[in-house]
């Protein structure tokens, strides 16, 4: 299980071979990643020290990113949340990393996505009102003499697919 290096540079997904159970950890730990050990064994057919050492065999692979809570914006305040695309002028394309660094800084990121097609980035935001995400497109995304242009979505539902 080592990391492979891209040609970029990155560190590319570990090769490493999911069978059967490890799975069945992964779905098991992606409807909730609170579950004990000794809870998660019975329920992918395996014991629970081997079902420990798969489990930490899936983080040191990266197959497994983090165990993190997911929190409903709107519990915090966050009332709209919104899909801006975002395409670069041509002249600026040449620091991609600088502005998704920029765009990964702001408060009201959620998601950044870089893309291919049309557009550069697809920035998931989450503001406490229509005002709030005026000022953040407007004010504060679209006068950064990189952008060429924004378009904003803004989401009434998602649903999370698990794997």
């Amino acid at each position: 299980m080592t990391a492979q290096e891209s040609s970029a540079g990155t560190t590319a997904a570990p090769a490493y071979e999911l069978d059967r159970i490890d799975r069945a950890i992964l779905a098991e730990l992606e409807r909730n990643g609170r579950m004990s050990n000794s809870e998660l064994a019975p329920r992918v057919g395996a014991a629970e020290s081997p079902c420990h050492k798969r489990m930490r065999a899936l983080v040191a692979s990266g197959a497994i990113r983090g165990f993190h809570a997911e929190v409903d914006p709107a519990a915090v305040g966050l009332q709209l949340e919104a899909l801006i695309a975002i395409r670069l002028h041509a002249h600026a394309r040449g620091d991609l990393r600088r502005f998704q660094a920029y765009l990964e800084q702001l408060p009201a990121t959620r998601h950044v996505y870089f893309l291919a097609g049309d557009q550069d980035f697809l920035v998931h935001v989450a503001v406490r009102d229509a005002a709030a995400m005026r000022e953040l497109v407007a004010d504060t995304i679209s006068i950064r003499e990189e952008v060429a242009d924004t378009n904003t979505s803004l989401i009434f539902d998602h649903a999370s697919r698990r794997y």
